[in-house]
């Protein structure tokens, strides 16, 4: 797939000194679902804003669909659809007004057709009618999707999508959000829940103090950083590790009834028989056995870790 989007040094550096962006480099290819995360103040938000053009950049530059951000800020920006954090609506309007409204403010002609499929796929076309300020949080949500796909972008900014929504609601928008990638719109979402990223990306990308520390496809990534753990129960416990078997780095559990062993996802995987042949060498015996694998979310952790070190 071509690149939709793509990010050039993009810096930022704000009155105070504080720099929200540093030389970031990032292509985001047509009909992907992009996930960034980070911890609060990263520069996630800067840099969805920068592109959005909300937010001038200090330095680099950024094109949309091959148009630049600066130079041809009207035909990229008519590419993009945002979904901001904020809940920022006209309390007084009705639905289908307010989508309507932001349809228009793009120059395109009125499509009740089109109005008519966003609030269905929404869930919103019973509420159609009723007054923004009647709607609950997670309904005024989609109402903000709505909005950004009314003037059918290429390119939708989910900027914390599911916050303050509920499980349920969360699993729609998820479902949605696979739907828009099958026609082709590339998604790009910011998010805290770390199981919203493993659930729908195709690819992650971390950021951490302005800087990208790393793009990779999400399959690949948790083969690369992953890590497995295998956890034997003995028969009987011990008082410590045999020495025969030091050479496995294994973990004993307080109580000495517990071995466990952390394994490197890259390394050859274990050798099951050959492991089992030295815990009968060394004396022990098991009674059951499990593995574990690393989420998403132990990887992001130990990455930002690092950078912060």
């Amino acid at each position: 797939m071509p690149d939709i989007l793509s990010v050039s040094q993009l810096s930022k550096t704000y009155a105070s000194g504080h720099r929200a962006l540093d030389a970031v480099d990032l292509s985001i290819r047509q009909g992907e679902i992009f996930a960034l995360l980070g911890p609060n103040g990263a520069g996630k938000t800067t840099l969805i804003s920068i592109v959005c053009g909300i937010v001038r950049a200090t330095g680099g530059s950024v094109t949309v669909g091959g148009h630049d951000i600066v130079r041809d800020w009207r035909a990229a920006r008519a590419l993009i659809g945002l979904v901001p954090q904020e809940l920022t609506n006209d309390a007084f309007e009705s639905v289908r007004g307010t989508v309507a409204f932001s349809r228009g403010l793009f120059g395109k002609p009125p499509d009740p057709a089109l109005i008519e499929r966003v609030l269905r796929s929404l869930s919103l076309w019973d509420k159609r009618d009723a007054r923004l300020r009647t709607l609950s949080g997670g309904m005024k949500r989609r109402v903000l999707i709505a909005k950004a796909l009314a003037h059918e972008p290429r390119v939708l900014f989910l900027d914390e999508p599911s916050a303050g929504v509920d499980v349920e609601l969360r699993r729609d928008m998820w479902q949605l959000v696979r739907g828009l990638r099958d026609t082709g719109v590339t998604v790009i979402l910011t998010t805290h829940y770390i199981e919203e990223a493993e659930e729908m990306a195709d690819r992650i990308g971390v950021i951490s103090r302005g800087r990208l520390i790393l793009v990779e496809d999400k399959a690949e990534l948790m083969r690369k950083l992953g890590k497995k753990r295998l956890t034997l129960q003995l028969r009987q416990p011990i008082a410590r590790v045999p020495a025969a078997l030091a050479d496995y780095a294994l973990e004993l559990s307080a109580d000495g009834t517990e071995l466990g062993y952390a394994y490197d996802t890259r390394s050859a995987e274990l050798d099951m028989v050959g492991f089992v042949r030295r815990l009968g060498e060394a004396g022990l015996a098991f009674k059951d056995l499990h593995t574990t694998q690393s989420s998403l979310e132990d990887i992001f952790v130990d990455l930002v870790r690092k950078e912060a070190a």
